[in-house]
């Protein structure tokens, strides 16, 4: 079969063997796979304990053709698509120190086919195509946890979603809007900053303007809660933007530590910075409801065939797109 395989040397596709199954596993034939920032800090060399080679690819959409056992025959034939959640553990709020993301160091979903647990996989929702459901697993499920449960973000508060326009930024916007929180946004770039005000943002601010995000606080009277994933030096900004006992909820720090956090605000305005993760089974479950309930489609950036998927890789690094980059494999 054909796979994106990523070795020292090396980042192409190749023709490598079928997976093999074990015990209770399927085999689905991959219609579409989405990148995710994951992948792309995994082929820098950015991520914890990686092991080569790798398929990268946590999201896909696909056909169960195959099952291990046959008392999982009823998979055959459906369309699913694969929970990228490995070992969460029993504990609902954190994840076990066994916990792995599908795509490294298990083969992921940039293949023709993988091979994944049965109680991984969920009947593809019947409203969304096949690329809208590619793009949906992990950042769907990372933007759920935060929000709802470090965030408690409910109807009427004020939610400024920092940075918005890659995976789990468009998920976090897309649920506070269907939710009925009053949602700001922060961009790089004014088209984007549109779009999502034609999709039900109150408001949103140029990040690279001086002063933008403080004035947008001011404005609105604070927020309640800010969903990030950057932090840096514009964390304490931020954290200046937030009503008295207001949430900072952030699921990664693409620009590292601030070099000066301010404390005192924090603890004297009673505030919450929260740290957050993918989520566990039951989140992966209740989020794919939340969707179907709301209708909800992932906002998509380009849909690239599989001997353009490096290209695509590159347009991810470059923070060119908004929504997710599907890439077409058996279609």
């Amino acid at each position: 079969m054909k796979a994106l395989v990523l070795r020292e040397d090396s980042f192409q596709l190749e023709t490598i063997e079928k997976p093999t199954l074990q015990p209770q596993q399927a085999l689905i034939k991959i219609f579409y796979a989405a990148l995710n920032h994951r992948d792309q800090w995994i082929r820098e060399g950015q991520y914890a304990k990686i092991q080569l080679p790798a398929v990268l690819g946590s999201d896909g959409c696909g056909e169960v053709v195959e099952v291990a056992d046959t008392e999982n025959n009823k998979w055959l034939g459906k369309t699913v698509l694969i929970n990228p959640n490995i070992d969460w553990g029993n504990n609902p709020n954190a994840q076990s120190k066994e916990f792995q993301i599908l795509g490294m160091p298990s083969f992921g979903t940039l293949a023709e086919y993988v091979a994944v647990d049965i109680d991984r996989l969920i009947e593809k929702p019947t409203y969304l195509s096949n690329e809208q459901a590619a793009g949906l697993p992990l950042g769907g499920l990372t933007a759920f946890n935060a929000l709802f449960n470090k965030g408690k973000v409910e109807k009427g508060m004020n939610v400024l979603i920092s940075g918005v326009g890659g995976g789990v930024a468009q998920f976090a916007f897309l649920f506070a809007v269907a939710v009925g929180a009053n949602v700001y946004v922060s961009s790089g770039k004014q088209a984007v900053i549109d779009t999502c005000k034609s999709l039900g943002a109150k408001e949103g601010v140029n990040y690279k303007e001086a002063n933008a995000i403080k004035n947008l606080g001011k404005a609105v009277g604070g927020f309640d809660v800010i969903i990030d994933s950057a932090c840096g030096d514009g964390m304490n900004e931020l954290l200046g933007t937030l009503k008295p006992c207001g949430k900072f909820v952030f699921y990664g720090a693409t620009r590292g530590l601030p070099k000066d956090l301010n404390m005192r605000q924090i603890f004297w305005n009673h505030l919450q910075v929260l740290g957050s993760t993918m989520g566990s089974d039951i989140d992966f479950g209740k989020m794919i409801q939340f969707c179907a309930q709301h209708q909800l489609h992932p906002i998509l950036d380009t849909i690239v065939d599989f001997e353009n998927s490096v290209a695509a890789f590159d347009r991810m690094k470059e923070g060119a797109q908004f929504g997710k980059i599907i890439v077409k494999i058996n279609y």
